[in-house]
């Protein structure tokens, strides 16, 4: 039987045939294996660790999962009338957790930003009815588990009435965005996990190929996911540590995008 085991640097779930060799999302040049070597560990003992899901009630009817577990990300549960959106999932999941998201209604689908970002996919998937896993099909190369649950989608999926995830590209070819029309409070919301990273002065965002190890993208690139989120209407924006653009989200977008275009022009060479 093929066991699940989890890297324990980024936290992706991987079948235990990977057991003998580094993961390959952190031996990519966006990511990192530490000094002391590559480190796999699984649920069990992450729990004898004392790990645990940390809730966070964000907005109404949107719910932060924190763990510190590999990358660490918040992971975002949409709740909607139609079933709720699993955005970014965890690299952990237990019992208590699972009671958590029960009494918030489930969940229906489950879809990542990016390769980073796919958590341990497959098991919140099989604690919540087999909910189908929603991962672009220019980045399922990336995947560690395959199962019945996984379902590529393209350039554009809707969820429900409201809710759309949209690929965009730049971080990863698949990289993509959920578009929540009626988030905050009807405004709309976008989460885009560090596809579109929300900055900690909580009025820019900040585009790049490699976050840990700094590699940017070039500023073509960057206009281009700009223009590929234009037409959508949001006044926050949510990134993968539960950090927000929390007012003209869609402003701090394209603002900051020609910021980074013109940086990387040497429009700003003479203040350097």
């Amino acid at each position: 039987m093929v066991r699940m085991i989890t890297c324990a640097t980024c936290a992706v779930e991987y079948d235990d045939t990977a057991a003998d060799r580094d993961c390959p999302i952190c031996v990519d040049e966006r990511q990192y294996v530490p000094e002391n070597g590559q480190v796999w560990t699984d649920l069990s003992k992450l729990a004898a660790d004392g790990h645990r899901v940390e809730v966070l009630d964000l907005r109404p009817g949107l719910t932060g999962l924190r763990t510190d577990v590999g990358i660490g990300q918040t992971a975002l549960l949409v709740q909607t009338p139609e079933g709720n959106l699993l955005w970014d999932p965890p690299g952990f999941i237990d019992d208590a957790a699972i009671a958590a998201v029960t009494e918030r209604g489930g969940i229906r689908w489950i879809a990542a930003s990016h390769p980073h970002m796919f958590g341990v996919q497959l098991e919140w998937s099989a604690a919540f009815d087999d909910a189908p896993v929603h991962v672009n099909a220019a980045d399922t190369d990336w995947l560690g588990r395959r199962g019945p649950a996984i379902t590529e989608w393209g350039d554009e999926l809707g969820l429900t009435d409201g809710l759309t995830l949209h690929r965009i590209g730049g971080h990863f070819p698949g990289s993509a965005v959920a578009h929540w029309a009626l988030g905050a409070d009807g405004r709309g919301a976008l989460l885009s996990g560090d596809t579109i990273m929300s900055n900690p002065d909580r009025r820019t965002v900040s585009f790049m190929r490699s976050y840990p190890n700094r590699i940017p993208l070039s500023g073509n690139v960057v206009l281009r996911i700009a223009e590929r989120v234009k037409p959508l209407a949001y006044e926050e924006i949510w990134n993968n540590f539960g950090l927000a653009v929390p007012t003209d989200a869609a402003a701090a977008v394209q603002d900051s995008a020609q910021r980074h275009a013109a940086w990387v022009r040497g429009d700003f060479d003479h203040l350097t």
